[in-house]
């Protein structure tokens, strides 16, 4: 039974991450450097917890202060600080859409853990393990699309960097913010609102994704090698 709800706990973190890496087809990154990062997201999970119950501590239970500062806030900026902080510089981070791979993977990793850790604090049913995968679980991962879009941004313009890098982490912040005070604030009715909102979130990801991908140095490099393969195999 545990090997059950260990695999389908882990399963919609990773078929996410796999989804958002595939469609980076220009420069795909190094496997092992994406894995690295879901790694340290699944491990952030235990610091992050320690701070929000300081923070609850600090600043009580008021459900704005804990969706927004106590849940979106801090999970957010701890994720954001190692984009920021350990790849936002380094040669590897070539094309605006790495920085959509970096934020996913590491937003995945957290959430993985967190669906684990659902998984076995209580008796868990399937259903419930689907609704976090369609909930929770992917709701990271739009956020961190968001983050990971301006990163994006910033990284290739000088201009206005330090307004984008502030945007990678305060529209994370208020999207998140949002979607825990949706279902914090109205008990009973959140799943109809919290529904349309991630259907929202997707179809925003999706014109980001295509977005960066569209910025890629490297799409008509990619594409005049595909003319050259068209035209030697005619």
């Amino acid at each position: 039974m545990w090997v059950s709800l260990l695999v389908a706990a882990v399963t919609p973190g990773f078929s996410l991450l796999t989804y958002f890496y595939l469609k980076d087809r220009y420069d795909a990154e190094p496997v092992h450097t994406v894995l690295r990062l879901f790694a340290i997201g699944f491990l952030l999970v235990f610091p992050t917890m320690f701070v929000q119950r300081g923070a609850v501590l600090a600043l009580g239970e008021s459900p704005f202060l804990f969706s927004f500062v106590v849940s979106g806030g801090i999970e957010e900026f701890l994720k954001w600080f190692i984009i920021y902080f350990m790849l936002f510089n380094q040669p590897l981070f070539n094309e605006p859409y790495d920085g959509v791979v970096y934020s996913v993977a590491v937003s995945l990793g957290f959430a993985t853990m967190e669906n684990v850790l659902y998984a076995f604090a209580q008796p868990s049913h399937p259903l419930s393990l689907l609704l976090r995968a369609l909930l929770p679980v992917s709701g990271h991962a739009l956020f961190a699309v968001v983050m990971g879009f301006y990163f994006g941004k910033a990284k290739f313009d000088e201009v206005t960097r330090s307004r984008l890098i502030l945007c990678s982490l305060a529209l994370p912040i208020i999207v998140h913010g949002m979607f825990d005070y949706i279902q914090i604030a109205f008990p009973d009715d959140w799943v109809w609102i919290v529904f349309p909102f991630t259907a929202g979130l997707w179809i925003l990801a999706m014109i980001l994704v295509r977005k960066a991908l569209e910025r890629s140095p490297f799409r008509y490099v990619f594409r005049d090698e595909t003319i050259k393969v068209s035209a030697n195999g005619q």
